[in-house]
């Protein structure tokens, strides 16, 4: 727990944004391990197969919210929609309305900012975000996660997916935007 906790927290908690459930994520993957430590092989290091543990842990995690509850693409939680962004009339439609386009400025700016800073900003938009665009904005974005697998742990299927996804986008360079890049 020493050599690996810090590691596997900051790990959970940029995914679930929640520092009680990262804490019991983590504590999870430590009471699964010890379990099945007779089964481990060593063909891996003993971080990488701590974080594969967590990362079960995390789609579990997921999975148990979405049970819970009908998942929807949170058409009633937004205040953001593709018509704040985009031009919907034809000649132009799909082209980017005037100063709603993305900004000239980088978002990392010349060595202002620390990357632990920027994670710390990252982790609060995502948790500004309604709970199943985090969900799916995390493992698609941040773990990487292919789209196929996202549909089949969380129960969706890829064209409410993408809808997600393209929301939590949105959501999130608005959040950046707004709460780093002023």
């Amino acid at each position: 727990m020493e050599r690996y906790g810090d590691y596997l927290f900051n790990y959970a908690i940029v995914r679930v944004t929640d520092a009680d459930v990262a804490a019991d994520l983590v504590q999870e993957t430590f009471l699964s391990a010890l379990k099945s430590l007779d089964r481990f092989e060593g063909r891996s290091s003993e971080r990488t197969w701590l974080t594969a543990i967590l990362k079960r842990k995390i789609f579990d995690s997921y999975r148990k919210q979405y049970q819970s509850r009908s998942v929807s693409t949170g058409e009633r939680e937004m205040d953001i929609s593709d018509e704040d962004y985009y031009k919907q009339a034809a000649p132009f439609r799909g082209h980017w309305i005037q100063g709603k386009g993305p900004h000239t400025h980088s978002l990392l700016p010349e060595g202002e900012l620390e990357q632990e800073e920027l994670m710390e900003i990252i982790r609060r938009c995502i948790s500004l975000l309604p709970e199943n665009l985090a969900t799916v904005f995390v493992m698609r974005m941040m773990d990487e996660t292919e789209s196929e697998e996202i549909c089949k742990e969380l129960g969706i299927t890829p064209s409410n997916l993408w809808v997600m996804l393209h929301r939590a986008r949105l959501r999130m360079r608005e959040c950046l935007e707004n709460k780093w890049l002023t």
